[in-house]
């Protein structure tokens, strides 16, 4: 009798060190994911960081602009990206990063540390200068002739900061991590208004609009893009619409936007299914029938969108094969329902593998508009930036269908 006693003693020993193991390596991960950060962003402040606008912008010049009215999640300060081009053509591009809907996401936005140790982190709450590096020169942004056909478009980029989808209008109390009542500001909506008449102030109506928006600006392209032709550029006659990776089947979306959020009465009240995006695509192409030129694209089996799901579906904050090919179900059931709103709807979809490996299994990418995915060729040879730049000029077809 006294072996197993022995055994059971050093089974639990050696269980107990693997656990201080695994928290060591989560608290190395995490001080090396903030050290990175901090290193990144400290080189970007010094010397890559956009100038703020004095005066009137030179031509192919991202700058910053200050929005004294606008607030980041946080409470700290907001500012957009503005870039004159040569033309009178305009892109006005919404950006990503996540989303919050309730105390429990709200107390954990995106940080180094969190990324590193591979805790939950669910949404961007500022705009330090680390996130510099997902809003301009890159991707569709890019001021690269060789790679980009709009590096010579005006563009506006609108950061995001909220976790709100850019409609919230909301100060959302929650409990921090460390205990501390914190508020976070769903001001996304003020946001973009105040960043919309800044735009209008540069850029008078163009000849051409393109809305983009990737991941969480992705889903708002078709909630603002009703506002931003009939109040913004009602002279435009020639508007694409364009959401990179946004598909999230959740069927709480109505009460989120109405009582977390606290978003207009009009975002809200489409909701009325477990597909925010379609839900808001249906009413946007009722209201303005013929108004608008639509695209959408996706990876297959987005690591990123799918473990979202998993996490608002069965609160697991990861991803593995299963949920994967779940979300590229839904995709395919998505395709026929875009069409049905417009028949003209057309698609870009890939299978790039995630080449990082977070949130469980690899999958496929989240996102290509704003990554050198935007001029990476598929197996067929074609480019979303050549796929988008025909479509703008009214030739529309589909790449990528057939892997769906």
């Amino acid at each position: 009798m006294v072996t197993p006693m022995k055994d059971q003693t050093s089974s639990s020993e050696n269980k107990n060190r693997r656990e201080r193991r695994r928290k060591q390596a989560k608290v190395f991960a995490a001080n090396a994911g903030s050290f990175v950060e901090h290193s990144i962003g400290s080189f970007i402040e010094q010397r890559e960081e956009a100038p703020v606008l004095s005066g009137e912008p030179m031509l192919h010049v991202w700058y910053r602009i200050p929005v004294p009215e606008g607030l980041s999640g946080d409470g700290t300060a907001y500012h957009i990206y503005l870039r004159r081009g040569n033309t009178k053509r305009l892109c006005l591009f919404l950006s990503g990063g996540g989303a919050a809907w309730n105390e429990y996401t709200a107390a954990r936005p995106v940080t180094g540390a969190a990324v590193a140790a591979g805790e939950p982190n669910y949404y961007w709450n500022n705009l330090r200068p680390f996130t510099q590096i997902m809003n301009i020169n890159i991707g569709i942004t890019e001021n690269s002739p060789a790679h980009n056909p709009f590096w010579d478009w005006n563009m506006v980029v609108v950061p995001y900061t909220t976790g709100d989808f850019h409609v919230g209008r909301n100060d959302f109390p929650y409990t921090a991590l460390d205990g501390s009542r914190q508020i976070l500001h769903f001001h996304g909506r003020r946001n973009f208004e105040e960043a919309m008449k800044l735009c209008l102030s540069f850029f008078d109506t163009p000849t051409k609009l393109l809305v983009a928006g990737d991941s969480a600006g992705a889903f708002a392209v078709p909630a603002l893009a009703g506002t931003i032709a009939d109040d913004w550029y009602p002279d435009c006659g020639d508007i694409t619409l364009f959401s990179d990776s946004a598909l999230l089947i959740n069927d709480q979306w109505q009460s989120i936007a109405r009582d977390v959020w606290h978003a207009d009465a009009s975002v809200w009240e489409p909701l009325r299914s477990d597909n925010i995006v379609l839900d808001w695509y249906r009413a946007l192409l009722a209201s303005h029938p013929g108004r608008f030129r639509c695209l959408y694209a996706s990876s297959t089996h987005d690591y990123l969108l799918s473990a979202f799901y998993n996490d608002m579906t069965n609160r697991v904050y990861r991803t593995d094969s299963a949920v994967q090919k779940c979300f590229r179900c839904q995709l395919r059931q998505l395709v026929p329902q875009l069409r049905a709103l417009d028949p003209d709807f057309s698609f870009f979809f890939n299978n790039w593998k995630n080449p990082i490996y977070t949130k469980g299994q690899p999958g496929t990418i989240h996102t290509a508009v704003r990554l050198r995915y935007f001029y990476t060729r598929n197996k067929k040879g074609a480019t979303m930036a050549g796929w988008l730049r025909d479509a703008v000029e009214g030739r529309r077809y589909d790449i990528g269908t057939e892997l769906l």
